[in-house]
């Protein structure tokens, strides 16, 4: 028995069904995920970088080519990890948090999750070298600075996939 997987789709402007519709309600639709699609795993301990990822991934969300699945500390994307069996493709992960930083989630998944191991950019409001030495150091494939430039980002993750 094969199983489908949908992904759910926010539809803010849905053709109105006639009479007594509400304007301001919020409509979801379920889209089927193709087999190609891209899962990732965005850490970040401000909430409100959920709504800025959909916003500016939106067609791909609705496409199905790519997969968002958001957590707010890094030990929320450590319990993640562990329920979906390593099937995030790449992890972006702020660097600076409360309780677990992005440093030490990035050390522990790639002692963790060795084969294969994901792909992880991280990102941070600093430019510092000292936090890009030390994330390069312990395994990120990538480093990216807030505000997060995300036409090259969406470059990236394209290339990647």
């Amino acid at each position: 028995m094969v199983q489908t997987i949908y992904n759910i789709v926010n539809c803010p402007n849905r053709p109105q069904a006639g009479k007594g519709s509400r304007r301001n309600s919020i409509y979801y639709y379920l889209t089927p995920l193709n087999s190609g699609f891209m899962k990732i795993l965005v850490v970040d301990d401000e909430k409100d970088i959920q709504m800025l990822f959909q916003q500016r991934f939106r067609n791909e969300i609705k496409e199905g080519t790519m997969r968002f699945i958001f957590a707010f500390s890094g030990e929320e994307a450590l319990e993640i990890m562990k329920q979906y069996e390593h099937e995030a493709v790449l992890i972006l992960s702020d660097i600076n948090m409360p309780g677990m930083s992005g440093l030490q989630l990035l050390e522990k998944v790639k002692h963790i999750y060795v084969k294969p191991p994901p792909v992880v950019m991280m990102i941070t409001a600093y430019g510092d070298t000292d936090n890009h030495q030390l994330a390069k150091d312990l395994g990120a494939d990538d480093f990216l600075i807030k505000p997060v430039d995300f036409v090259s980002l969406k470059e990236k993750l394209l290339s990647i996939q």
